[in-house]
């Protein structure tokens, strides 16, 4: 019945693909909760590039830096696909925490989550070699949208090098060389914007450097 209440004070929101739920930098004023699509949050640096920090998947919360007050989106939020989603404003979720004041804790749980997977995304990005930081993102991708076929395991979301390259804090061409030679080495199949890993424990040993 709680829930219920929490999802009738909710708006739904749609977005086509490439459109934004939000930009970096906009003030923080209202929290999602994904329902068909996915979301991809990216943040900018003050040199002008860009990095892909994650995907927002089915049933996930983003926004969540709405519930501290009078702060900004340290990311931007990109629709992948034809997306929609539930969408509380400040003054909604103001009711909903003096009535449900749990529902802060929780939030601050995922926001302690989301802090920790960025740290290790930075400490990737500074410390590890190129070909274990795209292992890594490769598994990662199959791990949230993994789908097993006949040849395989598909990662099943349209993903380009270019998406791959800002991912791991490197160059579409890095990218391209890295996967013709796994691809050689039979541990991948590699299309446009498609990837199916043939041979898992193979990414996996690149990875974690066995």
């Amino acid at each position: 019945a709680e829930l219920n209440n929490v999802a009738q004070a909710a708006n739904t929101r749609k977005r086509e693909n490439g459109s934004f739920y939000f930009f970096q930098e906009d003030p923080a004023k209202r929290i999602y909760v994904l329902l068909q699509g996915k979301v991809r949050l990216t943040q900018s640096t003050p040199e002008g590039q860009q990095i892909i920090l994650d995907y927002v998947n089915l049933g996930e919360s983003f926004g969540v830096v709405a519930f501290l007050s009078e702060t900004y989106y340290p990311v931007s939020a990109q629709a992948v696909g034809n997306c929609q989603a539930l969408v509380w404003d400040e003054a909604a979720l103001n009711r909903l925490v003096e009535r449900w004041p749990r529902i802060a804790l929780n939030a601050l749980r995922i926001l302690a989550n989301h802090t920790r997977d960025f740290q290790d995304k930075i400490r990737e990005l500074s410390t590890e070699r190129v070909e274990r930081r795209i292992a890594r993102a490769v598994l990662r991708l199959a791990q949230q949208t993994g789908r097993k076929i006949e040849t395989g395991v598909l990662v099943d979301l349209a993903i380009t090098r270019q998406d791959l390259a800002e991912m791991t804090g490197t160059t579409r061409y890095t990218v391209s060389r890295t996967l013709q030679q796994w691809e050689k080495q039979g541990l991948i199949l590699a299309k446009r914007e498609q990837i199916i890993i043939r041979y898992p424990h193979g990414l996996v040993s690149i990875a974690e450097d066995l």
